[in-house]
């Protein structure tokens, strides 16, 4: 291989800010079978605001392009796969975007090219199932004609600390020497460094693992949370005193949403099954946090009920609708959960959203979220994503007299609040 082209295929939340990163030091070029998204990057805006439209545009006047034409891609030697990978209404993952982004490359890959994937998967995924789909489509074969690798994603979504140059990157190969090839691609733009491990199959497991860990960490605190509630115990006030100590980890109460920890547990979940094993503590794990807008919801009904206050026809606000702070991604959110569970009630819900994108909720959902604040008064405020945009709200000021006010978060002044996580 003489000089690199680049190619990244799926030019989402992972995609583009990667894409952007290397197009400052080799020829890249964008990839996405969305034409829709494809002209307005080529026209200088990033719909999910994780690159800002001047580094954009100065990427694309210094030569990055953006396309769904898979011709234009054909004279690139290094493809990057960052597609997603979600699970289906039953929890099991979902390889169909891959299967998808392998077929684009088996129609492009030449000899000596190397194909490396970022997407989220369990170990094993990349050469048992992405790869003989490359084989198949472009009659080339593995470690003889074309190389892979893997290179699991960190990005994440909002963070304008933590960009993609900024996180350390895990590199594996097919080979060993390819492996040291992947990891000099991405070291010469990644300023925080690379850990080249041994196998694409270690790789894949470490990313499983990351988001898994996580998961549980939470999933023990919302526990924390549903047990200091019946006791009467502020959780809040419980997490700040043990955190005196120097190795308790600071996890906070929560909704577990979004296209990583939410997800990742089933990848690893469903590998554990094929060899045998019943993942105990991970599936725990995500039933305890998949259930957590239901009991938000519970607990909202409790506390009007405690107060006086008519449930049926009663008017309820839920501040945010994002799966995090401070960023439009709406993926795979918890919030929904609590809406629907209070539609049970026959309650009117109202979700307020500055940063959601009510097109795409109204797709995803079929939900309707609005953008300006509403003007009459609510008998039930839930704040459940910390925008800090919401520092600005006066939440009194939008409540009938006798209200409740339910902070998911620990955002708001204690003072205001009827309950909290």
């Amino acid at each position: 291989m003489h000089e690199i082209k680049i190619c990244v295929i799926g030019l989402g939340y992972v995609g583009l800010p990667l894409a952007r990163l290397f197009s400052t030091k080799y020829k890249t070029v964008g990839f996405d079978m969305n034409q829709q998204r494809v002209s307005a990057l080529m026209a200088g805006h990033d719909a999910t605001l994780e690159v800002s439209d001047e580094l954009l545009q100065s990427a694309l006047k210094n030569g990055f392009v953006c396309t769904s034409d898979i011709e234009a891609i054909r004279d690139c030697n290094f493809y990057v796969v960052a597609v997603p990978t979600p699970v289906d209404e039953n929890n099991n993952p979902d390889l169909t975007p891959l299967y998808g982004a392998s077929t684009t490359v088996g129609k492009v890959i030449g000899k000596g090219d190397i194909v490396v994937y970022e997407s989220t998967v369990y170990p094993g995924v990349t050469e048992d199932e992405c790869i003989p789909v490359v084989e198949k489509i472009s009659g080339l074969k593995l470690n003889r004609d074309f190389f892979a690798g893997y290179s699991p994603e960190r990005i994440n979504p909002g963070d304008k600390q933590h960009t993609v140059e900024h996180i350390k990157k895990v590199t594996s190969g097919s080979t060993p020497e390819i492996g040291k090839k992947v990891n000099e691609v991405y070291a010469s733009v990644i300023t925080a460094g690379t850990h080249l491990a041994p196998t694409i199959k270690v790789a894949e497991a470490a990313k499983v693992i990351e988001n898994s860990q996580r998961d549980i960490n939470i999933a023990f605190v919302n526990e924390l949370s549903k047990i200091f509630t019946k006791m009467g115990i502020d959780t809040q006030d419980v997490l700040e005193a043990a955190s005196t100590k120097w190795n308790f980890l600071p996890f906070k109460p929560g909704l577990v949403g979004g296209h990583c920890i939410g997800v990742d547990p089933y990848y690893l979940a469903q590998c554990a099954q094929r060899h045998g094993y019943n993942p105990e503590i991970i599936l725990a794990g995500r039933r305890m946090n998949d259930g957590m807008g239901e009991y938000v919801a519970t607990e909202v009904i409790k506390l009007m009920l405690k107060k006086g206050i008519q449930v049926l026809g009663s008017d309820i606000l839920i501040l945010g609708f994002t799966f995090k702070e401070n960023c439009p991604d709406v993926r795979n959110t918890k919030v929904i959960d609590i809406y629907k569970a209070l539609q049970e009630y026959n309650v009117h819900v109202t979700v307020y959203d500055p940063w959601a994108h009510p097109a795409i909720v109204a797709h995803e959902y079929g939900i309707e979220v609005i953008n300006t604040l509403p003007k009459e008064k609510f008998d039930t405020i839930i704040l459940a994503v910390a925008h800090d945009k919401f520092n600005e709200l006066d939440v009194q000021s939008l409540a009938e007299d006798n209200h409740i006010i339910y902070d998911v978060k620990a955002f708001l002044d204690r003072g205001l609040i009827d309950g909290r996580l």
